[in-house]
């Protein structure tokens, strides 16, 4: 029997961890928190992506298709919460039009079902609070509760015969042409192969494996207001802007969650740590800058980077993003709540990696870009890793 370890225990490195058990691998989980979905799957809006985003033919857009029907399965095979309540992407402006009607093909391309294209009046008989001049609306796009699902898939990898390890950070990884040596929580492992699915933590343990690579993981944390009391009536699903095609984020938008909350964000900022949920951690300061891409990147989007600083440290801002398609939004309606960090990979010249990567050396597999709609797709990631290395699993 194949001995597989996975470095990661948020929803991916859950979701691989149990489909190579489910494939006869004795599959070990090591993970350096107390608990499993600690970081970006537990940090997140919680939305189901029906794949509207993403250039036809990507591996994020075949991925998040085929992770939409197998999470939407999954969740109702065990009773965990999925609701479709439909996204509507919203154009402010004429200018946004072409964007809109570019978006709406693109999703027609991959394959997302009962895509609409509404006038304004259209848009308010899904959205009876919401303005704009036109948007798409997306009917199956849902939402869920991905450290939930998270929480079940460890218990699926314990009930194959697997184990999931929390609190054994990994401290290092000695390759042989017998297997992989990992040291974690000052206990020595050996598998015949290693899949990392670090997330925020991707680069430590790349260089541990000797395989640092050509793209950096750069933190960007998202910052989230919730909406109190009568002024979650306001929006009954998802009410997104049209994206900025020069950037793999989403903008501020306003999203329902299953538990009845409404969030308002995020913004997009430069972190200064890999868990940087604040400004005050700026540990991982020099190591973020020290990479090529992040000065670079920095060179090219400055002026993005100071308006997102901006509405990080004025509540008006996010106020005046949220109020562009809900207007009758007021100060008194937003709290700040809890928010995220996005690990998101850049390349040596400062480019935004846009797709999922996945690279296989030897008997290590990283995972090295998996930002939204990773959690949506993270069943299809788990067959396709399983899949691209046959020789995971006998």
């Amino acid at each position: 029997m194949e001995k597989i370890g996975v470095v990661g225990a948020g929803i991916v490195g859950l979701a691989v961890a149990r489909e190579l058990a489910a494939r006869g691998a004795e599959v070990t989980v090591l993970e350096k928190e107390h608990r499993v979905a600690a970081h970006q799957t537990g940090h997140n809006s919680g939305v189901v992506h029906a794949g509207i985003y993403y250039p036809p033919g990507s591996l994020k857009a075949r991925l998040c298709r085929e992770g939409v029907a197998l999470l939407k399965e999954y969740c109702a095979e065990h009773g965990l919460p999925y609701e479709e309540v439909g996204k509507l992407v919203v154009a402010s402006t004429r200018a946004e039009r072409p964007l809109l009607r570019a978006l709406a093909e693109r999703a027609r391309a991959n394959g997302v079902p009962g895509i609409a294209e509404l006038d304004g009046l259209g848009l308010r008989e899904i959205e009876p609070h919401a303005v704009g001049v036109g948007a798409v609306h997306s009917p199956r796009t849902a939402i869920a509760d991905f450290p939930a699902v998270a929480r079940r898939l460890a218990l699926d990898v314990v009930e194959l015969g697997g184990s999931v390890r929390l609190a054994h950070p990994v401290m290092a990884i000695r390759e042989s042409v017998r297997g992989v040596q990992v040291m974690a929580a000052r206990r020595r492992f050996t598998f015949d192969r290693l899949v990392v699915c670090a997330g925020l933590g991707t680069d430590a343990v790349a260089a541990m494996a000797g395989r640092p690579g050509e793209v950096r993981i750069v933190p960007f944390r998202g910052e989230y207001y919730a909406l109190a009391g009568a002024a979650r009536d306001l929006v009954r699903g998802l009410i997104y802007p049209v994206p900025d095609p020069r950037y793999p984020f989403l903008g501020v938008h306003l999203t329902r969650r299953v538990d009845g909350e409404v969030l308002v964000g995020p913004n997009a900022v430069l972190a200064l740590a890999y868990e940087g949920y604040t400004w005050r951690n700026v540990r991982n300061f020099g190591q973020i800058t020290r990479w090529p891409g992040t000065l670079r990147m920095a060179r090219h989007h400055w002026r993005t980077g100071v308006k997102e600083i901006y509405g990080s440290l004025a509540k008006r801002s996010f106020l005046n993003a949220a109020r562009r398609y809900v207007p009758e939004l007021r100060a008194d309606d937003l709290r700040r709540t809890e928010g995220g960090v996005r690990a998101q990979a850049v390349a040596r010249d400062g480019g935004l990696v846009d797709d999922f990567a996945v690279d296989v050396q030897g008997r290590v597999v990283l995972v090295r870009n998996a930002p939204s709609p990773a959690a949506t797709s993270s069943l299809a990631i788990a067959r396709h890793i399983s899949g691209i290395v046959p020789a995971l699993v006998r």
